[in-house]
């Protein structure tokens, strides 16, 4: 028997809604598993950070369709919580370079072994990585289409 709750969940929804509910019920097991650090969405900027060192608050603000401002005050908030740390870039003294701290890279694999358990428990598996890449292809060209007009 189907969970009223997701009736309007079917065939018609359209995808993007489909990806959209797999991010949130996966952001609120992870938050269940870290609720002590009140990271929420937060943690997919140290993730990034962590993942390209020495990436400036444009990267971010560009991977994550999030405004400047929004990123910058952010960031300004996982620095605060000793997450990353914000440099001056030497090459460009308006601009940040952005690191993880040792807070940052102790979280990281923990956050990614609890986020794979996720992924077992709902049945992505290892055979699912030309879905993973199709999607990463779509996000691209998603992010392409904005920079383009």
């Amino acid at each position: 028997m189907e969970d009223e709750s997701y009736q309007a969940l079917n065939d018609n929804t359209p995808f993007v809604a489909w990806i959209h509910n797999i991010s949130l019920n996966q952001q609120k097991y992870m938050k269940s598993k870290f609720n002590e650090l009140d990271l929420g969405h937060d943690v997919r900027y140290i993730m990034f950070i962590y993942d390209n060192p020495n990436c400036s608050q444009e990267d971010v603000a560009n991977m994550f369709c999030q405004s400047k401002g929004n990123i910058a005050k952010t960031l300004r908030k996982l620095e605060e919580q000793g997450f990353i740390q914000r440099e001056v870039n030497p090459e460009n003294r308006r601009k940040y370079m952005l690191n993880t701290t040792e807070k940052g890279r102790n979280l990281v694999p923990e956050y990614r072994r609890i986020s794979k358990e996720w992924e077992m428990e709902v049945g992505i598996t290892e055979d699912d990585i030309e879905v993973k890449r199709r999607i990463m292809e779509i996000a691209k060209r998603g992010m392409n289409l904005i920079e383009d007009n």
